[in-house]
């Protein structure tokens, strides 16, 4: 799977999105080894706190099927009524997340709206993640 092939699963995910509040509108298509992609979007809640990321969404849902080992997640977000936006970043839940399932050298594909995108390692993202010693 290209990484270009996995942007675009994610803006396609995107779509779903449900942003009333916010107007931001995220995407996510998370690849796991055993080649299935999973994907995911941000859905809100009115009083926000139960609201759910796009890059959780997709991991859950993976999780929820039993998959444990991770490969790369492409995340691509902006406003819902743009087709332009630029790069969106993990908020750091997203991030605490990832390091509970994946390791640090996990990439995470930052795309745009026009398919510019850049990788970064997990341990970019989340230097000093919570750990239990």
């Amino acid at each position: 799977m290209d990484n270009q092939e996995l942007i675009r699963i994610a803006l396609s995910a995107r779509d779903a999105a449900y942003a009333p509040y916010s107007g931001f509108a995220v995407g996510a298509a998370l690849l796991c080894k055993s080649g299935k992609i999973y994907t995911g979007c941000n859905i809100e809640s009115r009083s926000f706190s139960p609201t759910c990321c796009a890059e959780r969404t997709a991991f859950f849902k993976a999780i929820s099927e039993g998959e444990r080992e991770f490969l790369t997640i492409a995340v691509v977000g902006g406003r819902k009524d743009s087709a332009d936006f630029g790069i969106c970043t993990p908020c750091g839940v997203c991030r605490q997340v990832m390091s509970e399932f994946c390791e640090k050298d996990f990439t995470i594909i930052l795309s745009d709206s026009r398919f510019n995108f850049k990788t970064m390692k997990l341990e970019e993202l989340l230097p000093f993640g919570f750990e239990l010693n």
